[in-house]
């Protein structure tokens, strides 16, 4: 039990410098990938999955931009539309943070959720293009949490789109998302988002009380 504590504070302790290191680099996906873990945990409960599977799922949140520390600042705040090369650099980061991540032990299928939180339902997704339920649920979790992030709050090259637009996004597009996913979502934003922005307000946490 005590060997057990240590490994979970080593572990935290890891994802708490990872998280300064790509802050210093690039705040935006610092900031972004503590939204998305914080979203992602939120739906994880909606959902009632397990307090491990619902921790397993944050955790990944926070790691799964990490690749994005191998992209060149220029490119993650382009104005106007990215060319072929371009965009397959940008779309890189995913397999970028599994292969970061490799040797990490971790309790929970982090490497799978964080390679495929860009894949899509229907297949369309990327690095594999994988579809349905080969797509692990947490990973499933990790796209509408992360394209909701990214549509709430501004880019570096645009402003904000706000929670109505992720809602367009997710009803009109329900072949790219887990409609269970979806649903946890509507949920817990039913209140026009109050109860998230609070949760959002609240300074990250690498460690559980």
């Amino acid at each position: 039990m005590e060997n057990e504590k240590i490994n979970s504070a080593f572990l935290y302790q890891l994802i708490n410098v990872t998280s300064k290191i790509v802050g210093v680099s690039d705040a935006y996906t610092a900031l972004h990938q503590h939204n998305v873990s914080v979203i992602a945990r939120l739906i994880a409960q909606e959902m009632n999955l397990s307090a491990f599977e619902v921790e397993g799922i944050r955790v990944a949140g926070q790691l799964h931009d990490i690749g994005k520390s191998a992209i060149p600042n220029e490119l993650l705040s382009k104005f106007g539309v990215l060319n072929f090369e371009e965009l397959e650099l940008l779309k890189s980061h995913a397999k970028r943070s599994c292969e970061i991540l490799s040797n990490v032990d971790f309790p929970w299928p982090i490497k799978e959720m964080v390679i495929q939180h860009h894949e899509r339902m229907d297949g369309s997704g990327y690095p594999e293009g994988i579809s349905g339920d080969d797509i692990c649920i947490g990973a499933r979790i990790l796209a509408v949490s992360d394209i909701a992030d990214a549509m709430m709050n501004a880019r570096p090259y645009r402003k904000a789109l706000g929670l109505d637009a992720v809602i367009v996004e997710l009803t009109e597009n329900q072949f790219l998302y887990d409609p269970v996913v979806c649903n946890a979502f509507m949920t817990i934003t039913s209140d026009g988002g109050q109860r998230l922005a609070d949760e959002l307000s609240h300074e990250p946490k690498h460690c559980p009380r």
